[in-house]
């Protein structure tokens, strides 16, 4: 049977059989999140469109082409967030959270809504891992983010990634930079396509984006802005560097490395999975030094990743690793004119999982469904329970003796 209705397009669902290492990957996230001191956070599915109209850069790819805005009845015009460090940085503001100690240290997981072509592992509407740490512009605290991502990936169970990191200078040395690339860019038009010289219109950063492999590889004589960093923007960067070398945490300088979203500055990082196609960043972040200033705030420094949930799955398929659903801790198989209710009642308010017959099956059949659902059947028949155990004999029990096995 099949429903006449379908998922949309780039979307997907969760099912129940996915949900055990869903709620892997979500919990350790979480879980690493806080020991770090990090705080959850939710904001709104959808914000006004401005603020990313005005921090993402009006020629990004995700203002001009992913997003998806709308009028609402009130006139107002209304952007599903595409992802997660600008509503953070709203919150930030709208809060007062820079009067509280700094740096805030904030985390959410939670869906983000981008058009794009859906293909593994990339969906319209995909969920997003966002830490941030706003307030302080200490290259220990860049580490730490990435550090973070690090201890995540290996409490789950991922090893098989690249972690790239580069700096892009600041508002002090990037005009300078970005005056030399013109230049370079003018005499090396004919290496570019279509999608380059669109990049190059809006942000010439944003060319070393681009995701043809023959203009990646041309792109590479280009100059770099490692080239041109000030001495501050330098010594920033060294200093990231020592931090990570002090974690242990192996990383590889990517001159090439930007990121597609205006605001951000310095650090910028990416984790890289094996695969060659747009799906093999399963983490990304940096530095956005201004962002909070841009959205009406004091001048106030930053620090973020978001990660894929979706990508860390499909990392972990790679990996080979699955997550088994849990079994009940008991099912009771009731002959007719018994019930079960109060049993379930008073096991499931001890804190353990228990179900029972709906279907009207033969004692045999709840036999087999209870084998299959539970670690153990329990028989509920006219002159008492008995207790089924796989590899023990039966045996007789009531409620303080079941109790007692499960706590056991």
């Amino acid at each position: 049977m099949s429903s006449r209705f379908q998922a949309p397009r780039g979307t997907h669902d969760v099912l129940p059989a996915d949900q055990p290492l869903w709620q892997r990957v979500t919990g350790t996230l979480a879980e690493v999140a806080e020991l770090y001191g990090y705080r959850r956070i939710q904001t709104p599915n959808f914000e006004e469109t401005g603020l990313f109209q005005r921090t993402s850069g009006s020629g990004s790819d995700i203002v001009q082409k992913e997003m998806y805005s709308f009028e609402d009845q009130g006139g107002r015009a209304l952007t599903l967030r595409p992802e997660g460090t600008a509503p953070i940085a709203r919150a930030y503001v709208e809060h007062g959270m820079h009067r509280e100690p700094q740096p805030v240290k904030l985390y959410t997981v939670a869906p983000m809504y981008r058009y794009a072509a859906p293909q593994q592992g990339r969906y319209r509407e995909h969920w997003q891992c966002s830490v941030e740490a706003i307030g302080s512009g200490d290259p220990a605290l860049d580490a730490e983010v990435i550090q973070l991502y690090t201890e995540f990936a290996r409490r789950v169970g991922i090893t098989q990634y690249e972690l790239l990191l580069n700096s892009i200078g600041d508002a002090n040395c990037r005009p300078q930079y970005v005056e030399r690339l013109t230049a370079w860019l003018d005499d090396h038009a004919d290496v570019l396509d279509d999608d380059a010289r669109a990049k190059r219109a809006t942000n010439p950063l944003r060319v070393f984006d681009v995701k043809n492999p023959a203009v990646r590889e041309a792109l590479r004589d280009a100059p770099k802005i490692g080239e041109s960093l000030c001495d501050e923007c330098a010594e920033h960067f060294a200093a990231v560097r020592r931090h990570l070398d002090a974690y242990g945490v192996a990383y590889t300088v990517e001159p090439t490395l930007v990121r597609g979203l205006d605001y951000y500055t310095r650090t910028v990082f990416e984790f890289v999975g094996p695969e060659e196609k747009a799906q093999s960043a399963i983490c990304s972040g940096g530095r956005y030094d201004g962002l909070v200033a841009e959205i009406g705030g004091p001048a106030t420094p930053g620090i973020g990743f978001g990660a894929g949930i979706e990508r860390a799955l499909l990392a972990l398929g790679n990996e080979g690793i699955t997550v088994e659903q849990q079994p009940l801790d008991v099912f009771f198989a009731v002959e007719p004119g018994q019930t079960a209710a109060t049993a379930l009642a008073d096991v499931r308010r001890a804190g353990f999982s228990a179900d029972t017959d709906y279907a009207g099956r033969s004692m045999k059949g709840q036999l087999t469904q209870g084998a299959r659902a539970a670690r153990r059947v329990v028989v509920v028949a006219a002159d008492g329970w008995t207790l089924r155990s796989p590899g023990e004999r039966d045996r007789a029990i009531d409620l303080d003796g079941l109790l007692g096995e499960l706590r056991a």
